[in-house]
């Protein structure tokens, strides 16, 4: 089947709505019990997010390449693989368990930043664009014009931001947490890929935006996740990654992003 395509301009419900229920639900088990730290390279990451969805025939390939990715935003190339699972296919005969209100409020915002008409599944955005010529990615050259520094101390994960030296940077800037999951299954039961295991990395499994504020000064988030079960699909607890992502306040493109796996 083609795949599922939307009008920006449809009316959803309010983000907000979305947010109070992944804030809550947001599991912390799977982290080691010690304080850790990592901060952003001398490269700007390419922050690459996949809208897909379990009831989408056509997303699968896109899920496939998306596990091929390596999620490392410290390495000479550095890459932040980020896949949001939408609800707008849950209406069709299988609801995927990974997707959320938020992240379907997400993908239009992102659509309504760059001027997109509609959104799709599977649908990639690499630094705020629109990126059609995927399998292929662009390398990661750009200089940062901000600076990241993410840590965890038991419970509670801190970013600490600052412009970068020598950054003419003057726009007001914001961010947001993302909490990602690899190495979960799922046989899909019903829908467009009905009796088929899909795998999935870098699953989105929890999402808050943060607040604006002037690039020109230093601030720091805190975020501390209520504790729940993983749901586990291996056996075992599922490897767990938290970022923090900067992004232009106005047209939402990515400016720097830190992953932290400890």
């Amino acid at each position: 089947m083609l795949r599922l395509i939307d009008r920006v301009a449809r009316q959803r419900p309010a983000i907000a709505q979305g947010l109070l229920v992944v804030a809550l639900i947001v599991p912390t088990q799977g982290f080691a019990a010690a304080s850790c730290e990592a901060r952003s390279g001398a490269t700007r990451v390419n922050v690459v997010e996949l809208y897909t969805s379990e009831g989408c025939s056509s997303c699968p390939p896109a899920d496939r390449w998306f596990s091929t990715l390596a999620s490392d935003t410290q390495g000479a190339n550095p890459v932040l693989p980020l896949a949001f699972h939408v609800t707008y296919w849950d209406r069709l005969g299988w609801a995927d368990r990974f997707a959320r209100p938020a992240y379907t409020e997400r993908q239009y915002s992102v659509a309504a930043s760059i001027g997109a008409a509609v959104v799709y599944t599977p649908q990639v955005i690499v630094n705020g664009v629109d990126w059609r010529s995927w399998p292929r990615l662009p390398r990661a050259t750009a200089a940062p014009d901000v600076e990241v520094q993410l840590s965890r101390d038991g419970d509670t994960f801190t970013a600490r931001i600052k412009r970068h030296d020598g950054s003419s940077i003057t726009q007001p800037i914001s961010g947001y947490w993302a909490m990602l999951e690899d190495g979960h299954q799922t046989q899909v039961r019903a829908g467009e890929n009905s009796g088929a295991t899909l795998r999935h990395d870098h699953v989105v499994s929890a999402y808050q935006p943060v607040g604006t504020w002037p690039a020109a000064s230093e601030q720091q988030w805190q975020w501390r996740p209520q504790q729940s079960k993983p749901e586990s699909t291996s056996g075992s607890a599922n490897a767990r990654q938290v970022a923090f992502v900067v992004v232009d306040a106005k047209t939402q493109k990515p400016l720097q992003a830190v992953a932290l796996g400890c």
